[in-house]
């Protein structure tokens, strides 16, 4: 364990240092499990929803984009089980007012009993009884705060997605079976949230909702669970390091016939970050009961009515990142000196070439600020001609940038720069006139 922690320390000092994340409201103390994303993670976050995208919607006919408003009417949220079923059992210390799980596995003794003791204080018989606590964020809509203005931050984006579902058939003129995916910010509540980005009180999804004829739903499910473990591995992500779990009965959401998690071995044990679940037709159900509106759906042939089955890929884009900066964190010997490298897929690295004077004179510096100004308006490139070349190049390396560009000596005499690969350390020289293309023909492999 002593091993894991310092893993995960050590990705969390890289990423502060290099500009990936920060805690947020840092200066006043930051808040709890909250994180901001800065100039290098903000471009990773994005180019993860990006490819997402395009292999979600923008590269197939059967699925739609929509993005669903974050307030909803509150009624929604009775019809989903949030309301009711949305909790978590918890615990207070009545001496050091902390708040745990009453499964927390911390807690000596049986919470509400004299022998329960506090995990924080110490104190016996200071911990109340277990009281369900709801993990929805309330809020207030229009002037008055009572009851009758009580709305929700969304504790998921699914739910923007069923109740659009008649308008976006409709609009888009798809049949079934298709889909609808959206990216959006969702909240929770959390008691014990942690493990850096892992866990977090807002955080980002990714979800589609495939819907489908009763009875086909197997068909789909098994389809999108291939689907989505193949799309993981693109990415680069080691395949020995993600498998699938599939939810016990147990385990199984009241909503779900079948759930399939697909987790990563992160250092801190085997964790979800993305589900595929089989939600059979409960949601559209419900919405239609609660609403009193049909969303049944009528086949134009055999004018046949039901309710669709829904299959769901939902993708936390943080945790993703995280999988992502852990798949790719690196540390070795090179010439006897230690290395730190981001070994991330060039299509998700936040810079894709970082350009250097060898020194800042002969006219080096003026070759490679062209050079740079020509790539910047094609991809993202960093321009750095402080300290020796070596620290220049080990800063990039912890960015996870694939490529450093040298202008030299021999530069200024065959309008030639040295190409470094960041991962084989190979380098080769490129003529000015060829930087462009041989970047975006090695981007693109």
């Amino acid at each position: 364990m002593a091993q894991a922690v310092s893993v995960m320390d050590k990705l969390v000092s890289l990423a502060k240092r290099r500009g990936f994340v920060f805690q947020s409201s840092e200066i006043y103390g930051g808040l709890g499990s909250v994180w901001d994303y800065g100039p290098l993670g903000v471009e990773l976050k994005n180019n993860l929803k990006k490819l997402w995208w395009r292999a979600m919607v923008q590269e197939r006919e059967d699925i739609e984009g929509l993005d669903a408003a974050i307030l909803m009417h509150p009624r929604v949220w009775e019809a989903s089980g949030h309301v009711a079923g949305f909790t978590d059992p918890l615990v207070d210390c009545k001496i050091c007012k902390n708040r745990f799980r009453a499964d927390d596995e911390r807690i000596k003794g049986k919470p509400g009993e004299p022998d329960a003791q506090c995990p924080v204080c110490g104190n016996r018989g200071s911990l109340t009884a277990p009281r369900m606590f709801n993990l929805m964020f309330k809020t207030f809509i229009g002037p008055v705060e009572d009851e009758a203005a009580i709305v929700y931050l969304r504790p998921e984006t699914a739910q923007g997605i069923y109740v659009n579902y008649l308008n976006v058939m409709q609009s888009s003129r798809q049949k079934i079976p298709f889909g609808i995916a959206q990216i959006g910010k969702a909240f929770r509540n959390e008691i014990t949230p942690g493990n850096f980005i892992f866990r977090t009180r807002e955080f980002e999804q990714a979800e589609m909702q495939f819907f489908v004829r009763p009875g086909e739903d197997e068909k789909w499910f098994e389809y999108w669970r291939e689907e989505r473990m193949n799309w993981h591995v693109t990415l680069g992500i080691s395949r020995n390091k993600l498998r699938f779990h599939e939810h016990s009965p147990e385990e199984l959401a009241h909503y779900a016939k079948r759930a399939f998690d697909i987790q990563y071995e992160f250092p801190f044990g085997w964790q979800e970050f993305e589900g595929i679940h089989n939600r059979t037709d409960y949601d559209l159900s419900r919405h239609q009961q609660y609403s009193g509106k049909k969303l049944e759906y009528v086949d134009g042939v055999t004018k046949e009515r039901f309710i669709p089955y829904v299959i769901e890929t939902s993708l936390g884009i943080d945790r993703l990142m995280l999988v992502v900066l852990v798949d790719a964190y690196h540390e070795e010997e090179v010439a006897g000196e230690k290395r730190v490298v981001l070994r991330l897929h060039p299509a998700l690295a936040p810079i894709k070439a970082g350009v250097f004077p060898l020194v800042n004179k002969d006219g080096m510096p003026e070759i490679a600020r062209r050079l740079y100004d020509d790539l910047r308006r094609k991809m993202p490139v960093f321009y750095d001609d402080g300290g020796s070349i070596g620290r220049r190049y080990r800063r990039q390396d912890e960015a996870g940038t694939p490529f450093g560009i040298t202008v030299d000596g021999q530069t200024t005499q065959d309008q030639t720069v040295t190409v470094r690969d960041r991962d084989t350390l190979a380098q080769e020289r490129v003529h000015l006139d060829q930087v462009a293309r041989y970047l975006e023909e090695r981007l693109a492999s």
